[in-house]
């Protein structure tokens, strides 16, 4: 196991109407004038909003509005929010929604701050000291935002995704519901598990060896997925099996399963330039990528897809052929991603084999390479665009 520093300051308020508490959590973290900050109408219809809002009328805090972030969240939104929060004195940020809006949430808040474009904190070119205080209530359990220090957004021109990552951006408060999941069509949920379970992967396949505790969490978290995620696609109403899940991608994405361990996130890269270019959503385009960058990489370390065949798939060892296990067991990933409503190649997921070329060169490695369990050229993301496009049951 390598050295490792581990912080997650948020504070999680889990179980049912605890979106009604959401004002005091913002008074108890400091806050006195917040932007509520959400995406579609649903937070409307189904009285979320509202009851959020009252709750901070409640503990006397003044609120604006701001909704309207899209999957695969926006620059152009971030820059409406941040003018919005300086405007109105804005010093804390609550996100009503999923992942996008939390990471749209914490790109306004360190652009509010930033006398220069919010942008260079996601290309590199600035380094974050300091935000507005961010909380969440969560309504999809999946990208793990409401616990992690990491905000992706797409920039419109171009459809560039990129990423960023502080501990200053970690939420304060994180309200998590699970409830508000229920209403969720199956195909969220689905994309939603799907990320979760690529949070852990991302984790699991590691060069660092004697990692034995971490490697039996990721397991315990991928073992959940594959036991409740079926069972919220046949029953939406499941409230265990939603808490379940909520906190499995909470788990799966504060880093409690991967200090003191080498991790890869390829998979992940090579995915944004898909959302990015085709607007997909996330997990959908994961489905699609991580099984096929499995069959790419698995001849680097075969035992260790061997173990995960084994300990999470359930197949049988192969002690004379350990590769035959290490492929059923990618085999199982994408068989479930299929039956849980996944799409599995570029065509069941929109996007065209003939822009495999412009995915790579978005991705920017040139002549460089990627990743941590095994180091991706162009060459190597282009052959695992191609295994993408083809991949069968």
């Amino acid at each position: 196991m390598n050295n490792f520093q581990f912080y997650s300051p948020t504070e999680f308020v889990f179980g049912r109407d605890t979106e009604n508490e959401c004002g005091k959590y913002v008074k108890k973290h400091g806050g006195t004038k917040v932007l509520v900050h959400y995406g579609s109408g649903s937070a409307v219809r189904s009285g979320l909003l509202d009851r959020v809002t009252k709750s901070l009328e409640a503990a006397g805090i003044g609120y604006v509005t701001l909704g309207g972030v899209k999957p695969n969240p926006r620059d152009t939104k971030v820059y409406e929010g941040i003018e919005l929060c300086r405007r109105e004195n804005v010093d804390f940020i609550v996100s009503v929604g999923g992942g996008s809006v939390i990471d749209s949430s914490k790109a306004i808040a360190l652009g509010t701050v930033y006398d220069g474009d919010f942008w260079d904190f996601y290309i590199g070119r600035a380094t974050p000291e300091k935000a507005l205080p961010v909380g969440t209530v969560l309504t999809i359990a999946a990208a793990g935002s409401e616990g992690s220090g990491d905000s992706v957004i797409t920039k419109e021109e171009g459809g560039i995704k990129r990423g960023t990552g502080s501990d200053l951006i970690r939420p304060r408060f994180s309200i998590m519901d699970p409830q508000l999941t229920c209403t969720l069509p199956p195909y969220q949920t689905a994309c939603g598990a799907t990320d979760i379970m690529a949070h852990v992967f991302e984790r699991y396949f590691t060069n660092t060896k004697d990692v034995e505790m971490t490697d039996r969490l990721c397991e315990a978290v991928l073992l959940t997925m594959i036991k409740e995620t079926p069972r919220v696609i046949a029953d939406p109403n499941d409230y265990q099996a939603r808490a379940n899940i909520m906190w499995a991608g909470t788990v799966a994405h504060t880093n409690i399963v991967g200090v003191g361990r080498e991790q890869d996130w390829n998979s992940h890269g090579i995915e944004h330039e898909l959302s990015g270019l085709y607007d997909c959503a996330h997990g959908a385009g994961l489905a699609v990528i991580m099984p096929a960058w499995m069959e790419f990489v698995h001849k680097h370390d075969v035992m260790r897809f061997a173990e995960a065949a084994v300990r999470v798939w359930g197949c049988q060892m192969d002690f004379a052929d350990p590769e035959k296990t290490a492929l059923e067991g990618i085999k199982r990933f994408r068989t479930f991603l299929h039956d849980i409503g996944m799409p599995i190649n570029f065509a069941e997921l929109g996007a065209r084999e003939e822009d495999i070329p412009t995915l790579v060169e978005k991705l920017g490695l040139g002549d460089g390479r990627t990743g941590g369990f095994v180091k991706l050229s162009s060459e190597d993301v282009a052959e695992i665009y191609h295994i993408a496009a083809h991949a069968s049951l």
